[in-house]
């Protein structure tokens, strides 16, 4: 993964822009954990960004705020992301959240509808 790719799980907060069929972009302000060659995100089942994804699977990743504000100087990088719903993958997926973000985490997770499903956003490098 190239590095530039890998460093935006650095970040807080990562501004996951899919891209609707007319090419139009919508950015959304996420939570991104690494996860060996990959990048992960979770959201849900039924959300935009999996409806969008499913006929594009080119995103774009930077560094934001957690109201999605890119820095003027923040290099986005891009990358493909597939829809995973398997149940190992959202295993890993929260338990690197819970790492990263603790009580955060937690607290959202607290707060989410029990009978929403979630599903994993893998991101991957298109280059390698």
């Amino acid at each position: 993964m190239r590095h530039e790719l890998a460093e935006k799980a650095d970040h807080e907060y990562v501004s996951l822009t899919t891209y609707r069929r007319t090419g139009e972009p919508v950015a959304t302000p996420v939570w991104m954990v690494r996860d060996g060659d990959r990048l992960l995100v979770t959201t849900g089942g039924a959300s935009g960004k999996v409806k969008r994804l499913r006929h594009t699977p080119r995103v774009s990743l930077a560094g934001c705020d957690a109201r999605g504000r890119v820095a003027p100087d923040e290099v986005p990088a891009t990358a493909h992301a597939v829809v995973d719903a398997s149940p190992e993958t959202r295993e890993r997926l929260d338990a690197a959240l819970k790492a990263k973000y603790g009580m955060k985490y937690r607290l959202l997770r607290l707060g989410r509808r029990k009978d929403a499903a979630s599903v994993a956003l893998v991101i991957t490098d298109p280059e390698h």
